[in-house]
C-alpha cells in the first residue's frame, strides 16, 4: 500500500551556485510562478502565501506553508539546481510545472494551477517526470518480446503489456496485481517502475508475463467513489487477466503474482479462479487494511516532531480506526468519517476477511517475500503467514534485510523520500521469483 507523508515544495534558488537550466523564455504566468518559488526559499512565506486563492489559503497559511517546505528539505536534502518547467493550460485553469533537483538526488515537480484571477488554485507535490527509466543489469531485451493486450472486464478495457520468453516454446505465465491506489502497469512510484523491473526480469529467464493498469488508473474520472470496493478496484479485473492468460499460447501454468494490497488480496482472487499453479506474495499484510494505515501514519510521524496539526490527523485517524473494529459502520456512514475517506462499502467488504485462513483453504504452491525495511507492511505480517502457514511443506518464505517496501535496496531506518530516488527492484529478488516458478512449473500439478 502506499501511503505518503505530504512532502515536498520545490523552490527556485538565485544565489551563487545556482543555475536555471532551461533555455525557453517564460511568459508572464511562469515568471509568477518564479517569484513564489524565490519568496519560498527566502523565507518570505506570508509574501508567497498571498499569492493563494481564498481556499487554498484557509488550508496552507503561511506557517503551514514554512512546516511543508522544512519538512521536504529535512527529507530530500537541500536545493540543488532549477532544471526544467512546462506549462499546460485546461480551461478555466493554467498550470505551471517546475522540475528541481535536491541535495539526495531527488527530482520533484511542483504543480501550480492558477485560475483566471491569477491566483494559485492548487498545489500538487509530484515525483518528477522528468526522470528516465533504465532498465536494470538483470534484464536482456534480446530475450522476450513484447506485445500490447487488453484485459477486458464487463465495460472496462485496461491497457496492459504480454512479454513473452523467445525461448522456450513452453513456458509460465505470471499475471501481475498492484498494491493499493491508482497504478499504471509498471506499478510506477516515483521514477521507480516496480513491475517493470520484475516483468523484464523475469521474461529475461524464460517466464511469461501480463501485467496490466488497474480500473482506478485507465477510468478514475468514471468510478464512483461511493460504491467502490476491492472487488472493482482490483480482484475482478485481476480474474479476468488470469482467465486471458490461460488461452495465451504456449502457456505452461499461470502463477499470480501480487504486492502489497495485491498480495494480501491475491488469496482471494486466487479462489475466483481454477487451476493456477501458485501464488507469489510480495509484501502482503495479514492485518487488516484499517490496523496498518494507522501503523504507517504512526510511523511516518516518528521520523521526526510530533506537530500540533500531526497530533490532530492521528488524533482523527485513531477514531476512525476504532469505528471500524468496534463495528460501528453502516453502508451509510459517511466517508468523511473512515480512514482515507474510502466509502463504509469499501471497509465493509473486507471486515470478514483472512488473507492466511484463506490461503491456508487453498492447496497451492506459495512463495511468501518480505523485505526487512519496510515500513508499509513489516516483519509482523511476514510473521503471522510463516505462523499460518508453518506446515505447509509446498510454502516457502523468503526474508531480505536491507529491502524496502519496493523491494529496493537501501540502508538505515526507510524514509518516503526513497521512493522519489531512482533505482530497482533486487536482483535477488528476480532470480529468487524466477527459479522458484520453474521448479514449481516442473513438478506440475
Amino acid at each position: 500500500m502506499k501511503l505518503y507523508r505530504i512532502t515536498g515544495i520545490l523552490i527556485i534558488l538565485f544565489l551563487a551556485g545556482a543555475s536555471r537550466v532551461s533555455a525557453q523564455m517564460p511568459d508572464a504566468r511562469v515568471l509568477k510562478a518564479e517569484k513564489f518559488l524565490d519568496e519560498l526559499v527566502a523565507g518570505k512565506y506570508q509574501e508567497a502565501a498571498s499569492a493563494f486563492d481564498s481556499v487554498v489559503a484557509s488550508r496552507l497559511p503561511a506557517p503551514m506553508l514554512q512546516q511543508v517546505w522544512e519538512s521536504l528539505q529535512e527529507q530530500v536534502g537541500k536545493f540543488k539546481t532549477y532544471e526544467h518547467y512546462t506549462v499546460a493550460r485546461s480551461d478555466p485553469y493554467f498550470m505551471v510545472l517546475l522540475t528541481c533537483r535536491f541535495e539526495k538526488n531527488v527530482l520533484l515537480d511542483l504543480k501550480l494551477v492558477y485560475n483566471d484571477d491569477g491566483r494559485i488554485s492548487g498545489i500538487f507535490f509530484l515525483p518528477s517526470k522528468q526522470v528516465p527509466y533504465h532498465l536494470p543489469p538483470y534484464v536482456d531485451t534480446a530475450l522476450f518480446h513484447r506485445e500490447p493486450l487488453l484485459v477486458e472486464t464487463d465495460t472496462f478495457r485496461l491497457r496492459g503489456e504480454l512479454t513473452t520468453p523467445n525461448e522456450p516454446r513452453i513456458y509460465p505465465v505470471v499475471v501481475m496485481v498492484q498494491g493499493s491506489g491508482p497504478s499504471d502497469l509498471d506499478e510506477s512510484i516515483g521514477p521507480n517502475k516496480i513491475f517493470r523491473d520484475i516483468a523484464y526480469g523475469l521474461s529475461s529467464n524464460g517466464i511469461a508475463v501480463i501485467r496490466f493498469d488497474k480500473r482506478t488508473y485507465e477510468y478514475a474520472k468514471d468510478l464512483d467513489a461511493d460504491t467502490i470496493t476491492v472487488w472493482s478496484e482490483t480482484i475482478a479485473d485481476a480474474v479476468s487477466a488470469v482467465k486471458l492468460a490461460e488461452k495465451i499460447p504456449g502457456a505452461g501454468g499461470v502463477f499470480l503474482l501480487g504486492h502489497s494490497l495485491g498480495a494480501y488480496l491475491a488469496p482471494r482472487i486466487a479462489g475466483q479462479v481454477k487451476g493456477l499453479a501458485g501464488l507469489v506474495l510480495l509484501a502482503g499484510n495479514t492485518r487488516p487494511l484499517e490496523k496498518l494505515i494507522l501503523e504507517q501514519m504512526e510511523y511516518l510521524f516518528s521520523l521526526d516532531t510530533l506537530t500540533g496539526v500531526e497530533k490532530a490527523q492521528l488524533d482523527t485517524l485513531r477514531k476512525q480506526v476504532e469505528r471500524i473494529e468496534t463495528g460501528k459502520i453502516t453502508p451509510e456512514t459517511p466517508a468523511s468519517e473512515l480512514p482515507l475517506s474510502l466509502n463504509a462499502r469499501y471497509w465493509l467488504a473486507l471486515k470478514n476477511y483472512d488473507p492466511v485462513r484463506t490461503a491456508r483453504q487453498l492447496d497451492l504452491p506459495m512463495l511468501i517475500m518480505q523485505g526487512g525495511r519496510d515500513y508499509q507492511v513489516t516483519t509482523v505480517d511476514f510473521g503471522e503467514w510463516k505462523h499460518g502457514l508453518a506446515d505447509r511443506n509446498n510454502v516457502d518464505f523468503r526474508f531480505y534485510p536491507s529491502l524496502n517496501h519496493l523491494f529496493i535496496p537501501g540502508e538505515g531506518k526507510s524514509r518516503p523520500v526513497e521512493y522519489y530516488q531512482p533505482g530497482h527492484v533486487s536482483g535477488k529478488v528476480i532470480q529468487d521469483i524466477a527459479e522458484w516458478i520453474k521448479t514449481v512449473a516442473k513438478k506440475g500439478p
